[in-house]
């Protein structure tokens, strides 16, 4: 039994809201408060992920020119990134707490992706 249950599918139709709430919870959340960029870096990556999300090869990529595990290599290395950022940046509060839940999410994503047909899956 596999734990893997996220489908290619899934995973496109949920990279638009995601990169919208990358750009618009910081803002109505008010971060930024221990370093301004606890702002700017989801934001950033708000519109990094929206972009990524159009050139991606899937079912809601607009252009489709990136194969889609650079998109997968891509969302790891942001969950990375926001892992790290709440003890590379010295946030506190709200900051801290929102990097380390989004950074698991992701993480958690991508960890959960299940193989396309005809790729072997790693245990």
């Amino acid at each position: 039994m596999t734990l893997r249950f996220v489908t290619k599918t899934m995973h496109s139709y949920l990279d638009y809201p995601v990169a919208l709430g990358l750009i618009v919870l910081p803002v109505l959340l008010g971060l930024g408060q221990t370093n301004p960029i606890a702002l700017w870096l989801s934001v950033c990556t708000g519109f990094a992920a929206l972009l990524l999300t159009i050139l991606t090869d899937h079912d809601t990529g607009l252009v489709r020119v990136l194969p889609y595990s650079v998109h997968l290599a891509v969302d790891f290395l942001v969950g990375l990134t926001f892992l790290a950022a709440p003890f590379v940046l010295g946030l506190s509060g709200l900051d801290f707490a929102y990097y380390l839940v989004n950074a698991l999410a992701v993480l958690t994503v991508v960890s959960l992706q299940k193989p396309a047909a005809g790729q072997t899956q790693a245990a």
